[in-house]
């Protein structure tokens, strides 16, 4: 994947420091070494990737959250054709079910789709005319200004809003659904037709075999033969200007170190907290920015529940956002030890209660909910049950989100809040963090980087651990 900006003999040197550890902050550690750059990558869990991260299932390790990879995700793809992973991708087609009126249903093609039978043939024409029109949407701008219930009431009716969009915007967004854009929508369809669009006319997924754990592990080691610096454990407290120019960091364990440059990937309410000097304007736009948060449990099965990827879920009673069958894609005997993995997410709005219930208590509602919609499921076919937790997973995209969206170039000189938050044509996926990492740096913070070396307000010095200094 080269870089037409790379490795330029007349770059200046300088250090830098990105601050978070997943695939977003790796990609903008590449492509800085790649212009000639110092660079360290500091993470405050113990093992890098962020929500890609991947931990034990029994005696399986495969992601904490569930991440597929699309035929139409191009950057992704590029990455890891860099990496020597792409060509090794499998390719499946898939399924989608729905559990509506206690029933699960198949809506895998159009002719399912007809047959629906919560709606009538009015309600299923006007459902799929909205799915269609939104795929043919080219100014996202317009649908920001509106509320995702009032464009979907318009176009889809009232009845087909009732009985299939609105809860599936609880079930996704809580009571948030309310205060979220139309372009919360468009996003969505948009990625699904892309990918139809991009290969066979099918929802085909991939995944690299040995999951995200694999594509990690690879990534690291090719950045750090090119001379990436990789800190884990390592959670950045405080961001300070300091007195011989450029800034000093202090790391959770009190020591600190100067670096000429910070880009912060972390989310937009800890960037705030991480750096005093950030005007109170600065501040507000990105303490005041809402965030989706999951809940989300990893269960490893004797035999596999669906026959789905993806069940997406109308019912209220229900108390989760979708049931998603792993196995469907990832091959059960070569990565699964011949079992089954089954994902079980609730998505709430950051400040929700939910996101603090214990182990336990989500254990006990996920296992007594599918016992309740699945007629052969037994406690007994578990082998492994763990839940995972993120309080800040996607921006949400409110109305007229855009305007109100901080600058990645901050006040302070040399310090650059960049992270997913600034995605604005697409939904919050591995490709999009890729691209706006990309993009971002080489339109944003480059070429204010480019500035300040020109005004001499950047050395191109080594510069000192001011811990051993």
């Amino acid at each position: 994947m080269p870089d037409s900006t790379s490795t330029h003999p007349h770059n200046e040197r300088s250090s830098w420091l990105v601050v978070g550890g997943g695939v977003m902050g790796l990609k903008i550690a590449r492509d800085l070494i790649e212009r000639g750059q110092d660079v360290t990558i500091a993470e405050a869990a113990p093992v890098m990737g962020g929500l890609t991260s991947a931990w034990n299932l029994g005696d399986v390790v495969w992601d904490r959250f569930y991440h597929v990879t699309l035929l139409s995700d191009s950057k992704l793809r590029d990455l890891l054709t860099e990496i020597g992973l792409e060509s090794e991708i499998d390719w499946v087609e898939t399924k989608t079910g729905f559990y509506a009126g206690g029933q699960l249903l198949s809506m895998s093609n159009t002719a399912e789709f007809l047959k629906f039978p919560p709606l009538s043939m009015i309600q299923r024409l006007r459902l799929g005319g909205t799915i269609f029109y939104a795929s043919k949407i080219k100014n996202w701008r317009r649908l920001e200004k509106l509320s995702v219930e009032k464009w979907l009431r318009r176009w889809s009716g009232n009845g087909a809003f009732e009985k299939v969009w609105l809860p599936l915007l609880k079930a996704k967004l809580g009571d948030a659904y309310t205060q979220t854009s139309a372009a919360f929508i468009w996003a969505h369809t948009a990625r699904m037709y892309k990918a139809r669009r991009s290969g066979a006319k099918k929802e085909m997924f991939g995944y690299v075999p040995g999951g995200y754990a694999r594509i990690l592990d690879r990534l690291v080691e090719v950045l750090s033969d090119r001379g990436l610096t990789v800190k884990t454990s390592s959670p950045v407290q405080q961001v300070q200007s300091a007195d011989q120019g450029g800034l000093n960091v202090t790391f959770g364990d009190g020591r600190t170190e100067h670096y000429d440059n910070v880009v912060s990937t972390i989310a937009s309410p800890l960037i705030a907290r991480s750096c005093d000097e950030l005007s109170d304007d600065e501040k507000h736009k990105l303490s005041d920015i809402r965030y989706l948060g999951v809940v989300c449990a990893s269960m490893l099965l004797k035999e596999p529940i669906s026959p789905y990827y993806v069940t997406n879920i109308t019912d209220t009673w229900v108390p989760l956002t979708a049931v998603i069958e792993m196995s469907t894609i990832v091959d059960s005997e070569t990565q699964l030890g011949g079992n089954h993995l089954v994902y079980l997410p609730k998505y709430l709005p950051d400040d929700h209660d939910g996101l603090n219930e214990s182990d336990a208590d989500y254990q006990e509602k996920c296992l007594s909910t599918l016992e309740k919609m699945y007629d052969h499921f037994s406690r007994d076919n578990v082998l492994d049950f763990k839940v995972a937790r993120a309080k800040y997973v996607a921006a949400l995209a409110t109305v007229d989100y855009s305007t109100r969206l901080p600058r990645i170039v901050t006040s302070v000189p040399g310090f650059y809040a960049l992270n997913s938050a600034h995605i604005l044509e697409g939904n919050l996926n591995v490709n999009e963090t890729i691209q706006l990492g990309e993009t971002k740096l080489a339109h944003e913070v480059w070429p204010d980087y480019q500035r300040r070396i020109a005004a001499g307000q950047v050395s191109d010095k080594p510069s000192p651990d001011l811990a051993n200094a």
